[in-house]
């Protein structure tokens, strides 16, 4: 037989055997032909063939069903797996979250450095060193976080410019809202304004600054330029007195002319610094009126010295030394300060009683006038309180009514006397209602008490010296005649007569018609080439003459003496309360006299008392 036949004969010998010992339970069924069932084309082929692995051969009937009994749905996520999604997608949030915030911030705030002034843009810019001007820097500490100063050249004069510290209160409400951007690694809304007392815990004082080498230190400050002098300063003494802890000084400075809006600003300032526990000093190198210890003396003095000038800064307000004027009068006394120091559970003008209150503290510190006109007051007060006094046995005196009329620039609030003045009538029938009501019943049978209103008086004080020749108040009083603004009608009829030969010299005068206003005071020592009346802004850059300085300071004190007789002898008082003299004389008659026993009567419409105008 041949070979191949044999070889034959034992492949199908083998098959049967296979076949043989197959389970006779087990029914295999071919699975369908497809091309992947194709024999390999070589041995190689066929050892590496995957078809198994694509074909599956039917399930074991021991192993688990694919299809899960009863119904049952298959499981295709586990709680791990959802756990694990949720990771990763709270994850890719998370990222994405930080990457836009970090896009809107670095959009929207600049690179840190010194805070310079553009235009009515402010914006941050990098430097390498500290500026030659006032302004806000920021800084940081040795952990590396983000702190802001102001930075004053210690060389630089003092004060600054009014322009330069309400630059610097702006600019340090810019860098401070940065700042916060930068601890908080995002750029959010801002509160409009604080509460009076808010403290800023990225704000770095400037003698903290220098101690951590972040500002010039005390080497820097024997360079200083110190024009200015600070009134309540002692500069003569063998032993040298140590730096305040905390100070608030103002500066008499102005560009309005009138007197009384300052005054108010100073007396409340002064308590202010009392309640806060800050020594208190004033500046006068640039006050238009002069030298304050021409009008007043000095104020008490503190046991300790006034710090550098270039720690004294405007804002913010809990800086250790304060600087208070004019032009940052909305930061000091502005919202944030009536919502701190009003009563809310008070009504009407009594909410005020907290602000008049620190005026009233500073008034009587520090409205003392110097020795001539404070004897002059004293002397013409008790001449019209002894033209009041009935000889014994009466008991019952007259009393004076005070009466202060304010014209010139200051108009009043009612709508229908906005443009022109409160009648002079109006002043005396109120005036005379208060003298009647006073003596009214007073005997007890209902009758006036004549004799003790015919010992009263009326005593005017008024920048309009027409008011004094007018019909109402020919007969009235002045309040003072140390003093006098005359107008031109008078002036003329003081002039000697022409055909004299020989007649003294007379200086140049200028007439008051219609009361104060801001133009004539700075045309005050103008050459005579320039009109009276010229109405010309200030130049603050040129300072006064002395020709100039000394009119300002005669308007000055005959100001001061009128409001000082007016406030110490009048038991009744008849004024506008738009003038702020006004306001000043409720503050020196006190809060029981003026608010309480109604003695200080407004008769510009239903307005109350308030403080600072700003």
């Amino acid at each position: 037989m041949p070979a191949h036949l044999d070889l034959a004969k034992t492949y199908t010998h083998a098959d049967m055997i296979l076949s043989s010992r197959k389970s006779p339970r087990l029914s295999l069924r071919p699975a369908p032909f497809t091309s992947l069932d194709k024999s390999p084309l070589s041995s190689t082929s066929s050892r590496f063939n995957f078809n198994h692995l694509i074909v599956s051969p039917p399930p074991s009937p021991g192993l688990p069903a694919l299809v899960p009994r009863h119904g049952k749905p298959i499981p295709t996520h586990t709680p791990r797996r959802c756990l694990r999604a949720a990771l990763w997608l709270a994850g890719v949030l998370v990222i994405l979250y930080y990457g836009f915030s970090r896009l809107q911030l670095d959009h929207g705030m600049k690179p840190v450095g010194w805070a310079t002034h553009s235009g009515d843009q402010y914006e941050m810019v990098g430097e390498s060193e500290l500026p030659d001007f006032p302004t806000p820097v920021v800084v940081t500490d040795g952990r590396g976080r983000a702190k802001w100063t102001v930075s004053i050249p210690p060389d630089h004069e003092f004060p600054l410019e009014p322009k330069q510290y309400a630059e610097i209160c702006t600019q340090n409400m810019e860098v401070a809202n940065h700042v916060a951007d930068l601890h908080s690694h995002i750029h959010h809304q801002h509160a409009a304004h604080y509460g009076y007392y808010h403290v800023d815990p990225n704000f770095m004082d400037v003698a903290e600054a220098e101690v951590h080498g972040l500002l010039p230190g005390p080497k820097a400050k024997t360079s200083m330029k110190e024009h200015g002098s600070l009134i309540g300063e002692k500069k003569d003494g063998l032993i040298e007195s140590g730096v305040c802890e905390k100070t608030m000084t103002f500066l008499l400075e102005t560009h309005d002319a009138g007197l009384g809006k300052m005054l108010m600003m100073l007396w409340t300032a002064y308590g202010l610094a009392q309640k806060e526990g800050r020594h208190f000093f004033i500046d006068d190198s640039r006050w238009v009126y002069g030298k304050y210890t021409n009008f007043f003396k000095a104020p008490p003095l503190p046991a300790c010295r006034p710090p550098p000038r270039h720690e004294m800064l405007p804002c913010p307000h809990h800086a250790r030394h304060l600087v208070v004027s004019a032009v940052t009068a909305a930061q000091t006394f502005g919202g944030a300060f009536n919502e701190e120091f009003e009563n809310p559970r008070k009504m009407e003008v009594y909410r005020q009683k907290p602000v008049f209150d620190l005026a009233r503290q500073g008034y009587q510190a520090l409205f003392r006038l110097n020795e001539a006109d404070q004897k002059y007051v004293d002397e013409r007060s008790l001449s019209l309180l002894d033209k009041t006094l009935r000889p014994p046995p009466e008991d019952q005196n007259g009393i004076i009514v005070g009466i202060h009329v304010r014209h010139g620039d200051r108009h009043p609030y009612e709508f229908q006397y906005r443009d022109s003045y409160v009648p002079l009538d109006r002043y005396a029938e109120k005036a005379q209602d208060l003298l009647h009501n006073a003596f009214n019943d007073s005997n007890g049978d209902g009758e006036v008490n004549a004799m003790a209103e015919a010992h009263s008086l009326f005593v005017v004080a008024s920048d309009d010296p027409e008011v004094y020749e007018s019909e109402e108040f020919s007969h009235a009083s002045r309040a003072q005649e140390q003093i006098r603004l005359a107008s031109n009608k008078v002036l003329e009829s003081s002039k000697p007569s022409p055909a004299a030969a020989i007649r003294k010299f007379v200086e140049d005068s200028v007439g008051w018609e219609g009361g104060f206003f801001a133009g004539m005071f700075w045309s005050l020592g103008k050459p005579t080439s320039v009109p009276a009346t010229a109405v010309e802004a200030p130049d603050t850059k040129l300072p006064p003459t002395e020709e100039a300085l000394r009119l300002r300071e005669l308007v000055g004190r005959a100001y001061l003496m009128d409001l000082a007789v007016l406030g110490r002898a009048s038991d009744r008082v008849v004024c506008t309360v738009s003038s702020m003299g006004c306001k000043l004389l409720a503050v020196m008659m006190g809060w029981e006299n003026a608010v309480v026993d109604g003695r200080w009567v407004n008769i510009d419409g239903d307005f109350e008392w308030r403080g600072v105008s700003w």
